[in-house]
């Protein structure tokens, strides 16, 4: 039974991921680029200056908290572990793709980013929101809010965590020797202690850990880019052939680099999932466009700085045409084949490091979004709960059929996401072009809810004022 119901779960992710997915994250991406008039690349300087901006606010979720809540979530073992496979499968060319696509993808980040913090509510002392939020207000659609609350819940919360969990145990399991279930109770334990402190608790440690666990890996990708220069022409030009190449396109090489990136780029960086939104609504910000620009951003840092790394890693080595090698070890042999032995041992703590907070972000995720579907103290507890028992599950488990099940959840998620922002994108074009106007007068931007006339169901923008006009 198990193995029928595998079958049709995979027939049915081919057509979904092949055809229908990819299609419309790329034309919507390019749609959003198009109409914001390049906003990922005009507003660049601006995105970082407003990160440096959000670390200095101490009411509430700073927007770097928020930030990092999201880069928490994208930066997982994909990006280690998934961009080998990418390389492995669809040759250099593959990490052309994959970059492209975060340049799209990045106007999609924008815009649900943006909807997010306009239709984000008061969540105590601090605010939550995300794609079920503006599915319900802005559309008038609650039961495709509660669809995809379902599904993120389903897909994040448990199916995502038990493969982040399997994928540590693994890893500790090949490099040391541990028991995995041991392993998986202390990882159990330690992601209780976080999540049952709350949105805050969940924003502090990852302020912390995402800053130092990404910098790191970045420095020690440079430092073998450094060692390895004479080699680079060659590397670029192998990415760039294995792209275009006329022997890729009289080979068909072409098109699965093509595949192969697109997919990895977006399961990585998530631009158009509706996933970060969940963490952009967190943030105390003056104006909703600070947000969405920060998290377009988030898309730049994930594929362009943190997946680059690997993928130059792997390329300069290569050991993604090692035969025998598949995932994870493909990352490993390329780092003791470039550094030495010892980067074993730190890749295993990188992926301890890069999935425990995969499983912090993730977890957030369901929590938002169960309190969309009913605000209980009760269901919040259970949902907690099982959250705890997929970790301890994920990590004695082989998990082939719940990475199945999850890019399942994953894409449809998505789909029902695309569709809305697609409907509700001028909304977000209209705040930026408010934010920017405030800008070239000079000003910090603030926005009311009647800074664009015909909005309706804004719950925050007018109770901010005060505070908010203090805050710029």
């Amino acid at each position: 039974m198990v193995e029928i119901l595998g079958k049709y779960v995979t027939e049915i992710n081919d057509i979904l991921w092949t055809y229908i997915l990819i299609a419309m994250l790329i034309c919507v991406g390019v749609y959003f680029t198009f109409r914001s008039k390049f906003v990922q690349f005009r507003s660049l300087g601006e995105m970082f200056r407003l990160l440096g901006e959000g670390t200095s606010r101490s009411k509430g979720i700073s927007s770097f908290q928020a930030f990092c809540i999201s880069t928490a979530a994208r930066v997982g073992t994909g990006n280690i572990t998934g961009v080998a496979i990418a390389i492995a499968l669809g040759g250099p060319g593959a990490v052309f793709w994959m970059w492209l696509i975060a340049l799209i993808g990045s106007a999609s980040a924008f815009v649900e980013a943006t909807l997010a913090q306009i239709y984000k509510i008061k969540d105590g002392s601090t605010f939550r929101g995300g794609p079920a939020y503006y599915m319900e207000k802005a559309l008038g659609q609650r039961w495709m809010g509660v669809l995809f609350a379902i599904l993120i819940t389903l897909c994040f919360g448990l199916v995502f965590n038990s493969v982040q969990a399997n994928t540590i145990t693994v890893a500790f399991k090949s490099t040391y020797g541990l028991d995995r279930m041991t392993l998986g109770v202390i990882l159990t334990v330690a992601l209780g202690m976080v999540i049952f402190g709350g949105v805050k608790r969940v924003a502090k440690v990852t302020e912390i850990i995402v800053p130092i666990m990404a910098t790191a890996y970045i420095l020690l990708a440079f430092y073998v880019l450094v060692t390895n220069i004479p080699a680079l022409p060659t590397l670029i030009k192998n990415i760039f052939s294995g792209a275009f190449g006329l022997q890729q396109v009289v080979g068909g090489g072409i098109g699965a680099a093509m595949m192969q990136g697109i997919k990895r780029g977006l399961f990585s960086n998530e631009a158009g999932m509706g996933s970060a939104p969940n963490a952009s609504a967190t943030a105390s910000v003056s104006h909703p466009v600070k947000q969405g620009l920060i998290q377009s951003l988030g898309v730049f840092v994930d594929t362009l700085i943190i997946c680059s790394s690997t993928a130059f890693i792997v390329l300069i080595s290569g050991a993604y045409s090692v035969e025998g090698l598949e995932g994870i070890e493909i990352a490993q042999q390329a780092l003791n084949m470039e550094v030495g032995v010892w980067a074993e041992h730190f890749l295993t703590i990188a992926i301890l490091l890069f999935a425990f907070t995969s499983l912090v972000g993730n977890y957030y995720y369901g929590e938002t979004n169960i309190e969309f579907i009913k605000t209980s103290k009760a269901w919040l507890f259970i949902y907690r709960i099982a959250v705890l028992a997929m970790v301890i599950w994920g990590s004695v488990t082989q998990v082939q059929m719940v990475w199945n099940m999850a890019d399942l959840f994953m894409g449809l998620m998505a789909i029902i996401n695309l569709i809305a922002i697609a409907l509700l994108g001028k909304i977000a074009f209209a705040a930026l072009k408010d934010y920017n106007h405030q800008r070239s007068e000079g000003k910090d931007p603030v926005f009311y809810a009647n800074s664009i006339p015909g909005l309706k169901n804004i719950e925050c923008w007018d109770e901010q004022k005060e505070t908010e006009v203090k805050a710029g």
